[in-house]
């Protein structure tokens, strides 16, 4: 019999988490040919999740929970929630409701027709306008820098196969976005579709300086374009200010100031400062190619990744 493990991450949802369960237990009645387990993970929270977590998990041995010692994230959760899962997929979906749970038959009939990553797809959104911008402005500038785009209005809210969840174990970064490393790892995936609902009890937990946070790591771990900036900013530096000052040479010096342009020393000598400038930045960037190369060997991700193989070891 095939296992489904689902991953929930927690923090504050004491109210939210029997409500979530109920849901779920509901949701894979409806198919006895899978067993499932459901790892709640409590990121640290003040309120009473983890002895409503205690409480479920004396009465139903397949609800299973880990209790961070402080507030890590949530894909430092995630993360934990896949590192301890034993399913044949696992399914990651949010405490707060937003995420609807009937939708999972869904994601497990797409699986079995051969997707390994099956990701939901947010529709409709009743944040502020300013998350709503922000959003689009990050995917916009993550897809335009990143070797890895991203798809917008993708969320953490998907299945993933036991050998994408393998290979994600392998993953060594501590400031990590995992859809956007499981989007890294490639594999066969399809999408669905859906409507975000109403958050029933508490607070998001994830305010608009963690979404910054966020948003910020994931230029520097997903591009290097950050890192580049400066090299070419000082290549335009350099190329803009060299040929002014061969202009302003020729038109002192060798034509006599036919155009009556007067430069003065000081103008003279901010030119030659501008370019240096720009050889410093450029200087910079090539600096920025081997701090790259670096970056590129510490983070430790496989350097390839196999979906499907005949050997056997």
């Amino acid at each position: 019999m095939l296992k489904i493990s689902v991953i929930i991450p927690a923090h504050n949802e004491q109210k939210n988490i029997p409500l979530i369960y109920e849901k779920l237990k509901a949701v894979f009645s409806n198919v006895p040919q899978y067993d499932y387990e459901l790892i709640f993970v409590d990121d640290g929270s003040a309120d009473d999740s983890l002895a409503v977590l205690e409480k479920i998990s004396s009465a139903d041995d397949r609800v299973k929970f880990l209790e961070f010692s402080r507030n890590f994230g949530k894909e430092a959760a995630t993360t934990a929630g896949l590192q301890a899962c034993l399913g044949d997929a696992a399914i990651m979906i949010d405490a707060d409701l937003q995420h609807p749970a009937e939708l999972i038959l869904e994601f497990i009939a797409k699986w079995q027709a051969g997707a390994d990553v099956v990701i939901g797809l947010r529709k409709n959104s009743s944040d502020s306008l300013a998350k709503r911008w922000g959003g689009k402005m990050f995917y916009a500038i993550i897809n335009r820098i990143s070797e890895t785009p991203l798809v917008s209005g993708a969320t953490d809210f998907r299945l993933i196969d036991r050998k994408v969840i393998n290979e994600f174990n392998r993953l060594t970064e501590r400031q990590r976005i995992t859809r956007g490393l499981l989007d890294w790892l490639g594999f066969k995936r399809e999408f669905i579709e859906f409507e975000a609902q109403e958050r029933l009890h508490g607070e998001a937990s994830y305010s608009m300086s963690k979404l910054i946070h966020l948003a910020l790591h994931s230029f520097v771990s997903h591009s290097l374009f950050p890192l580049k900036f400066a090299g070419y900013l000082g290549t335009i530096i350099t190329i803009f200010s060299g040929l002014l000052g061969v202009i302003v040479f020729i038109e002192r010096y060798i034509l006599n100031d036919p155009l009556n342009w007067y430069p003065s020393g000081s103008t003279q000598l901010a030119i030659i400062n501008v370019f240096l400038i720009g050889i410093v930045l450029a200087c910079l960037g090539l600096i920025a190619l081997y701090v790259g190369n670096i970056n590129s060997e510490v983070t430790g991700r496989p350097l390839y990744v196999v979906r499907k193989s005949n050997i056997k070891k």
